[in-house]
């Protein structure tokens, strides 16, 4: 990561930063990083120019180093940061790899919605907030229509009720980021209609469990 927000005043200063500097420093760095993949993919029209996330860095540094220097790969001083890892139960590990087994020999239908649903999740991680507004209201759609037919779909009547009732206010922000900037009240709807769609994927990857 290269932070180009300010310059230090002096080498000391830039020591004292970096005796500071973690986990904050790192994914400021990786914002900086994704808002400049984001805008080479637009205007190379490239769409397998992707973010990056923390757990995919193989090595994760911050530092510091004159520009040329840094631009090379160099620094002055740098600090190598490990990602911690939680101890996890076994079930909650193998969860997962079962659950791509059951995807790709057919036994647990992926969805459209479910795509859908991580775009819109990424937009919204990443401050793309009209972005969000519009592919959420795709993937609210998307869902209500898969999941209405989904064989587990008696398991996730009520949730389903509930994102139904979230449709009018999805289809209000969506028309809203049309236009312009969201405001305060329709940036919440969005966050929350998210969420509780992502609710219902995870009810429905345990009732097919």
């Amino acid at each position: 990561m290269i932070d180009v927000g300010e310059p230090f005043s002096d080498d000391a200063a830039a020591r004292a930063w970096l005796s500071r500097a973690g986990e904050p420093e790192l994914e400021a760095g990786l914002a900086v990083l994704n808002r400049a993949l984001h805008s080479f993919r637009i205007v190379t029209a490239d769409p397998y120019i992707t973010p990056v996330g923390r757990h995919q860095l193989l090595v994760g540094r911050v530092g510091f180093g004159a520009g040329e220097q840094v631009a090379d790969g160099l620094w002055t001083a740098a600090s190598e940061l490990l990602m911690k890892v939680g101890r996890r139960k076994r079930s909650a590990v193998l969860q997962p790899q079962a659950r791509l087994a059951a995807a790709l020999n057919g036994r647990e239908r992926t969805l459209a919605s479910q795509e859908l649903t991580l775009r819109a999740r990424l937009d919204l991680d990443q401050g793309r907030m009209r972005e969000a507004a519009l592919q959420l209201l795709v993937a609210l759609d998307a869902a209500l229509a898969e999941l209405a037919v989904d064989p587990v779909a008696a398991a996730l009547a009520e949730r389903l009720d509930e994102l139904r009732g979230r449709r009018e206010a999805t289809t209000a922000a969506a028309q809203a980021a049309l236009a312009g900037p969201l405001d305060g009240g329709q940036l919440e709807s969005v966050e929350f209609t998210l969420k509780r769609l992502e609710a219902v994927f995870r009810a429905r990857a345990v009732a097919n469990a």
